[in-house]
């Protein structure tokens, strides 16, 4: 009776590792690039925005753990469900139960379309029930970032820009490239070099639309992620001893260099909270597994 009731015992550290905790601060860098561009519109809209945001982050990352359970058995039993640290059925509930509130917070707490809510939510889902059945996974995965920053910005009320739009494609582009190089983790082959080119979309996007003094601006925070790309790269580009782990952990904490560069038209103040939320990630990721 003693050992049943030690292996019933939470493991709080397999939660933690189920919803890739260490992630978060880039939700929070996505949930804040769009709230600027909304126009700041109020410290508890972006309180509801984090809220929502990290719901369902974490509820997708526990459902993700949930439909892999049976590929996790074959072939990566140190995660939580096959090594036994958490009931399968408890994975589940918690899942569906976080993207419930996670879409309440984002509809009543601060008024978002329920339609963007809607296809984020859908997103979400989409990717954890067939991304390991389909080569296209990584574009639902970026869809999933997409609507997250489309979500923050409507929650603003303001009429819709282009550049909200170009961001969140740039975006978009960016977890294409990290996706596809992070699918090959548990699946194994060689890495392609064209998708890594997606991840400089970012940059592009920055050299085209700023211009004046903030041309050397997003110029200075280019170079930051260009370089923080070329070193997570050369984990699986420029060496024998591919590490592709350290390249992906490195490029999701990168996603907050990404924002970064997205709002260097804001007040430098808001390019150093992304570069703390950059660094935040990089410390959790020492304390909690990125992927």
């Amino acid at each position: 009776m003693e050992s049943n009731s030690k292996q019933q015992t939470p493991n709080w550290r397999a939660f933690l590792i189920l919803g890739r905790i260490s992630n978060l601060p880039t939700v929070w860098s996505n949930c804040l690039v769009g709230w600027l561009m909304g126009g700041v519109v109020g410290w508890d809209v972006l309180a509801w925005l984090c809220l929502g945001g990290t719901l369902l982050y974490v509820g997708g990352m526990y459902l993700n753990d949930a439909f892999d359970a049976d590929f996790d058995r074959q072939f990566r039993k140190e995660r939580p469900i096959p090594a036994g640290h958490v009931k399968e059925k408890n994975v589940w509930l918690l899942g569906w139960g976080q993207m419930a509130v996670g879409a309440v917070c984002l509809v009543f707490g601060c008024d978002v379309s329920w339609i963007i809510v809607l296809l984020l939510v859908g997103s979400i889902i989409l990717y954890d029930a067939i991304h390991k059945l389909v080569p296209f996974s990584p574009v639902i995965m970026a869809a999933c970032r997409f609507f997250l920053v489309l979500a923050a910005f409507d929650a603003s009320g303001n009429p819709w820009q282009g550049y909200a739009l170009w961001t969140a494609f740039a975006l978009a582009s960016y977890i294409v490239g990290l996706t596809y190089v992070a699918k090959r983790e548990s699946t194994g082959g060689v890495i392609s070099f064209w998708p890594c080119l997606l991840i400089a979309a970012p940059m592009l996007l920055s050299y085209l639309v700023n211009n004046g003094r903030f041309f050397w601006m997003g110029i200075g925070a280019s170079v930051v992620l260009f370089l923080w790309i070329l070193y997570c790269l050369q984990f699986v580009m420029f060496t024998r001893k591919i590490q592709i782990f350290k390249t992906v952990s490195g490029l999701l904490a990168g996603i907050a260099l990404v924002d970064m560069v997205a709002i260097v038209g804001q007040h430098p103040y808001w390019l150093g909270i992304m570069f703390l939320l950059f660094v935040s990630a990089l410390l959790f990721q020492r304390f909690v597994p990125a992927t």
